[in-house]
Formats: structure tokens, sequence, C-alpha cells
């Protein structure tokens, strides 16, 4: 039996869990981000891994900070490798080193290209339906790490944010059950990126997700409403893509959670207004 500790605090993190588990490896621990207050009532809530974890029966470790004490709780588990996929923090040096068969890291983009926090996102907004997950042996630089295994993936269409990470996600571990066997053995073979096709993504923010209203109307021209459309799709999840109007002298904004694109033409379908529940869009701009 492969023993391993994963890090990972999101969706994507689940999505390879489940491959992992599909294949038959279950993480010895799992390391993820600490609960976090959501929601109106500023409720504490785990990551969705941590969650994952528990019904899996599987022992968790959420420090704050991945210092000396963390370390000794975690060799406390005698693991071969780490497993690292979106968890959300950078991984110290001395933690890195804490690895005997050093650490593994599921990217969902075919590095080196679309490093960083949001490749998913960039890559629906740039348009680049050829990319795909990448398998790296982490070092202390950003997705720097030699290649161990990557596999391409085509968007024919762009779906939303949330189900391009969950394609990619499975693919990611599915690709990673292939090749952890020859990785704790040793035979596994390494190729070092070429950094000088290095590009690279930056923390999604809040004002990404904004719209001109322009683009969005029937009318919209061709090449704006289809980057509209991408950016809807980019950020569905978050910061979810909106747009202002003026309602009764008020300026409201409108949060697109629904939409289409087909002959050439985006179609809004469903929106939450300001203050409202989710509606069509079409009732919406009837009233």
């Amino acid at each position: 039996m492969i023993k391993f500790a994963f890090f990972g605090s999101s969706d994507f993190s689940i999505c390879v869990l489940e491959a992992l588990k599909t294949s038959g490896f279950l993480p010895s621990a799992v390391v993820t981000t600490p609960d976090m207050p959501k929601g109106r009532g500023l409720v504490m809530t785990p990551t969705p891994v941590k969650s994952w974890a528990i019904v899996n029966s599987i022992p968790v470790l959420d420090p704050a900070k991945l210092d000396s004490t963390f370390i000794e709780k975690l060799m406390t588990h005698d693991c071969q490798t780490f497993i690292v996929a979106s968890y959300g923090k950078i991984i110290p040096e001395k933690v890195l080193d804490g690895a005997p068969k050093h650490v593994l890291n599921v990217h969902p983009s075919l590095l080196p290209k679309y490093r960083g926090a949001s490749p998913i996102q960039s890559a629906i907004h740039d348009d680049t339906k050829d990319t795909g997950v990448t398998i790296i042996r982490l070092d202390k630089e950003m997705d720097h790490g030699p290649i161990v295994a990557a596999e391409k993936a085509h968007f024919d269409e762009w779906p939303t944010y949330e189900e391009a990470e969950e394609r990619l996600g499975e693919a990611g571990g599915a690709l990673l059950a292939k090749i952890l066997p020859d990785w704790v053995d040793g035979a596994a073979t390494e190729t070092e990126q070429d950094h000088s096709q290095a590009t690279f993504t930056k923390k999604v923010v809040k004002e990404d997700g904004l719209l001109d209203p322009i683009d969005i109307l029937p009318d919209a021209e061709t090449g704006r409403a289809y980057a509209a459309f991408r950016k809807i799709q980019a950020y569905h999840s978050w910061p979810v893509a909106y747009f202002f109007v003026e309602k009764n002298g008020k300026k409201i904004r409108i949060k697109i959670t629904s939409a289409a694109w087909k002959d050439g033409k985006l179609t809004i379908e469903k929106v939450i207004p300001e203050g409202r529940k989710e509606m069509f869009y079409r009732d919406f701009s009837a009233q």
C-alpha cells in the first residue's frame, strides 16, 4: 500500500481525490486550510476536502501555519510522498523536504502555460480550448518543477468553470493514479519544463466579473459578445459575472448565473438582481 499525504482545499481537490479513490488509492492523511466563516451568519465552515476526509475516515490536519509543530504531526503518518492539488497556500521547503519520495503537484493546465492561481479561468477567458493537466515534482518556485506526466484535454464549447474544473480534476486524478506506483518505486521519469515558454495567471478578484451592458445586448458585436460569454463561464463559481442597470433612479447590480452561446449569439438565461432571488432574464427585462 502506498502511503501519501494529500494537500488540498477546493472542489478541484475533491475531483482528484475521488479519481484516486476509484483507482484504489486513499491518503493516509489530508492537509487542508482552516475552517472559515461563510454566509450571512458567518458560520465556521470546513473546506470541501476536510468534509470529504471526515466522510472517508481519514485523519485531517488543518493548520493555520505549516510550522515545525505541523511537520511533527505530519511525520507521524509515515508517508512516502505528498500530493498537492489546489491547496491554496505556498508550501515551504522544510515541508517539501519532509517527503521521502518528494512532492507531486496536480495542475490544471499544460505547463509551462498558465502557471499560478487561476489556470482554468484563464484558459476559458483566453479561449484556449486545447488545455489539459500536468503532474510535476514540486519545487520551491511556483508551478516550476519538472514534469512527471501530462494529458491533453480539448473543449469544443466552453462549459461553466465548475464543469471544466470537474473534468480536469478527474483527468488529473486518473493520471496521478497511473504514475503513482512508478513514482514511489523510483521508476518515473522527469522532464524539465521549457521555462522560456512560461505564462502566468493572476488571482481572480471581484472586479474581474464586471461586464459592459453593451456586450450582452442581443445585437452586440460578435467578438465582444463572445468575450462576455467566456467571462460568464470563467467566473461562474466566483465572483460571478455581473453588470449594472438603472432602475427607478437606482444603480442595481445584476449577477448572471446562466448563459448560452449559439450561432454567434449570446443569450442571457438567468440572473440574480441585487436583493432578489434568481429569475429568468426575460422576466427581469420585462419589468
